[in-house]
């Protein structure tokens, strides 16, 4: 892969000290620039075979950033900026047919690949509060929808029917997830069907740990980035997301996936950030089927993870044949310990709603 003709196109004749690698995402290419006069961008590639058709993914960016900068321009949260090369135009498509833009550098900044602590957890879950904030401003119909049946977990189990329902498995691993998928079954339409009572505004879409950006040296979350999947959406997807993501003390990458569990107390944490901001926006029905929805998204993602290894990993991007098995677990043992647990976690979200 070569990085010079978008970096032509973007930056023409414009001296470049440096181009480091960024982030570990499962879907795109990330790298930072560094300019010779001393400021850094983000160069990013979107994968086409998951963003076959880049103009609602840049249509969306772009509506979003442009809100998100009007709205709350100088303060945190910060939030990136899409940049333009000299003819204005914020996005390029290489022969190949990758499409590459150019972002805003967020400065003093890490990521968490799990987190440690209770306060941690509260940031994230406040930062996601002001976002779904922000963003309440924007009109759904004003957002394409790049993804049409993301988070519609009903066309995973489709899908994964269809091409995957007769493989048998291969080893004890791909027979704990059909087993899984065969118990988890008959929940995968539970919000569908309650869609009409729940809470539809723009969303992020995938605010799992690793797209949160805290200050270098606090426990201070500062930023949400990764906007490839705002679209209209509801706020359970979000939470339920963010949630399966963030209680997972021991991060979504770990070695063993049999010692997963969702941890209670970053689940409190989360829901007090989150709930002190945002709370306001969650209808009775939001309320009532919270846990619910962490269920159902660590099902999906294993679901989506498992079937993209049945199938030969198109997907996600992987670094070792099994890999997608592997994460595939990981949720799904998740999955499992929030079954174990739904008892606690619905009375500790109740105390929180008083």
């Amino acid at each position: 892969m070569t990085t010079t003709p978008a970096l032509d196109f973007f930056l023409p004749s414009t001296p470049i000290r440096a181009l480091l690698p960024l982030g570990l995402g499962n879907i795109n290419d990330t790298w930072r620039v560094d300019l010779a006069d001393g400021k850094k961008m983000v160069l990013q590639r979107l994968h086409p075979s998951v963003f076959p058709d880049p103009a609602p993914v840049m249509h969306n960016m772009r509506v979003v950033t442009n809100h998100l900068h009007r709205v709350a321009p100088s303060h945190p949260p910060l939030f990136f900026r899409l940049l333009a090369n000299p003819a204005g135009l914020d996005h390029f498509l290489d022969p190949e047919g990758y499409c590459w833009r150019l972002l805003t550098y967020i400065d003093h900044t890490r990521t968490l690949p799990y987190l440690q602590t209770e306060e941690q957890a509260s940031e994230i879950g406040r930062l996601l509060g002001q976002f779904h904030l922000l963003v309440a401003g924007i009109a759904p119909a004003a957002l394409v929808d790049p993804l049409p049946d993301f988070h519609i977990t009903p066309r995973y189990l489709e899908y994964f029917d269809a091409t995957c329902g007769d493989k048998l498995p291969n080893n004890a691993q791909e027979a704990f997830c059909v087993t899984t998928i065969a118990c988890q079954r008959p929940t995968a339409g539970l919000l569908e069907q309650a869609r009409a009572d729940l809470t539809l505004q723009v969303i992020h879409g995938d605010p799992k740990t690793a797209n949160f950006l805290f200050a270098a040296h606090e426990d201070r979350a500062v930023s949400l980035i990764d906007f490839d999947t705002v679209k209209p959406g509801l706020l359970l997807h979000d939470l339920g997301d963010c949630l399966r993501s963030c209680c997972n003390r021991l991060g979504e990458a770990h070695a063993d996936p049999a010692a997963t569990r969702f941890d209670a107390g970053l689940f409190q944490a989360t829901l007090t950030g989150y709930m002190e901001q945002a709370g306001h926006l969650l209808a009775a029905a939001d309320k009532a089927l919270l846990v619910t929805a962490v269920e159902l998204l660590s099902f999906e993602l294993g679901l989506r993870f498992f079937t993209d290894h049945l199938l030969g990993d198109r997907y996600f991007k992987v670094s070792h044949p099994g890999h997608n098995l592997h994460r595939a677990m990981i949720q799904f043992q998740l999955n499992q310990s929030i079954r174990k647990h739904q008892d606690d976690l619905e009375q500790r979200f109740q105390a929180l709603l008083g």
